[in-house]
């Protein structure tokens, strides 16, 4: 069975949210050395503290990882085993600069498959994003589920995955791809670009109101953060999960309202609600089937949605 145990591990875009907890979670698995590649589009190097006190030896090069000179000079000299690639461009950028969005996605994860067909690593383990399918046409969603992306960030997301996959085909590179649905948690950018749950949280506590885009009753499948970190972990070290696509995810669908409420009860708030027009590409529903990552690793989310959100509620307090 592989193991991190050992290993000379890199993250891309790890000190974002979900990388810098996927950073946290590796330090736990006994690693020789561990370095983070993050340009800081939205990473910020209070999201290290933890991973920087509890790991000294922690590297961190600012650095865009499209640069394919520079990103290969880290790799030999670090003498990197193990690529973890989350590094991407927001969904909501690419409704304002597509063409810069796309080419980022594109291009960060053909640098790392052109590198490990190089040998200049052991093993890829990239992220994608449940917007690759777009709106269910069927629920719940599978791997098998088409692609019908929405918006040119998820168009990016579906070619940097056929890139992957392409390459694993053709040059038998050793690699996964992660497909985690919607993630929140502490730590979530709660700045330009910001999500729904960071959004609504930090207007209860300004006391501004709470804008739903649409109708209210588009889903998604929130998963906590700390929860894809540990399926990232299982993943890599389950070799039958090489080669393949996984869902990771809660397996259940929330609409906005719903979430919107739930938030509002736990803050005890009495907030305005004030709906306008759907954005564009928003998809209408997602709902994950979760049975293949069940299979593979074993892998069952810890914590629920209204657990997840005291957390994350509680964190935003803290860091406003």
């Amino acid at each position: 069975m592989p193991t991190l145990k050992g290993k000379r591990v890199l993250v891309t875009g790890g000190a974002g949210f979900i990388g810098s907890h996927l950073v946290d979670r590796i330090i736990k698995e006994q690693i020789r050395s561990l370095c983070v590649v993050d340009n800081y589009f939205l990473g910020t190097n209070d999201n290290l503290n933890f991973a920087s006190q509890n790991f000294p030896s922690l590297k961190i090069f600012k650095q865009d990882i499209t640069n394919v000179e520079k990103i290969q000079t880290i790799l030999r000299k670090e003498n990197i085993d193990v690529v973890f690639n989350l590094a991407a461009i927001p969904l909501l950028t690419s409704l304002e600069k597509p063409v810069f969005t796309v080419n980022s996605i594109i291009n960060s994860s053909m640098t790392f498959c052109e590198l490990l067909r190089k040998k200049l690593f052991e093993t890829l383990i990239h992220f994608s994003s449940s917007e690759v399918y777009g709106t269910a046409q069927y629920v719940p969603m599978d791997e098998k589920h088409p692609m019908e992306p929405c918006t040119p960030y998820a168009a990016a997301k579906a070619a940097a995955d056929h890139l992957v996959l392409s390459y694993v085909k053709t040059f038998n590179i050793d690699a996964s791809i992660v497909r985690p649905f919607n993630n929140y948690g502490p730590r979530q950018n709660k700045g330009d670009y910001a999500a729904i749950i960071p959004i609504v949280v930090q207007n209860i506590l300004l006391k501004k109101p709470i804008i739903i885009y649409g109708d209210g009753r588009q889903t998604r499948d929130f998963i906590f953060v700390r929860d894809v970190a540990d399926a990232t972990i299982a993943i890599y070290n389950e070799p039958r999960a090489r080669r393949k696509q996984i869902n990771i995810a809660a397996g259940k669908e929330t609409s906005v309202l719903d979430l919107v409420h739930t938030i509002v009860d736990i803050m005890h708030a009495d907030t305005k609600i004030v709906y306008k027009p759907a954005r564009q590409g928003d998809v209408r529903r997602h709902f994950a089937d979760i049975s293949l990552a069940k299979k593979l690793i074993n892998f069952q989310p810890s914590t629920d949605i209204e657990q997840g959100l005291r957390e994350t509620v509680e964190w935003y307090k803290n860091s406003l």
